[in-house]
């Protein structure tokens, strides 16, 4: 990318935001794997995902975490239904708020997708909760 469209207002509103929904390790790591083949989609969900959406002021990110993650488990995205449960430790939507996405998504989406989600939810929390406990001590 040129250093234009990395001076872009919307370009750098989306960074700012996505690192601070998916945290500075994972932003850097998508940007350090990213080639010119990828890029140009790199930087589309940079501006359009995290510099429209994510940054407008109708929801906060708590909110939007949890629509999102109804969304990805509804459509069956489990990399990105992990990678958004792990973002909720900066979003500040809590595992109760997760638990109820994942009921609507049993009711409107269907019961296997709610349940892999669960599954997936589980894993990620017990990832995390070793996490912090290995920091702690």
């Amino acid at each position: 990318m040129d250093d234009v469209s990395k001076n872009a207002p919307r370009y750098r509103t989306g960074l700012a935001v996505r690192r601070s929904v998916l945290g500075d390790p994972h932003v850097d790591r998508a940007e350090g794997a990213s080639t010119d083949f990828d890029q140009p989609f790199q930087q589309l969900i940079t501006e359009a995902a995290w510099g429209t959406v994510w940054a407008r002021p109708g929801l906060s990110k708590r909110e939007r975490s949890i629509v999102t993650l109804a969304l990805l488990a509804a459509l069956g995205h489990d990399e990105e239904v992990a990678m958004h449960v792990r973002a909720t430790a900066n979003t500040g939507a809590s595992r109760d708020d997760i638990c109820e996405a994942f009921l609507h998504v049993a009711i409107y989406a269907g019961v296997p997708a709610a349940n892999r989600a669960f599954k997936i939810a589980k894993e990620v929390f017990s990832e995390m909760d070793r996490s912090k406990d290995a920091h702690a001590g």
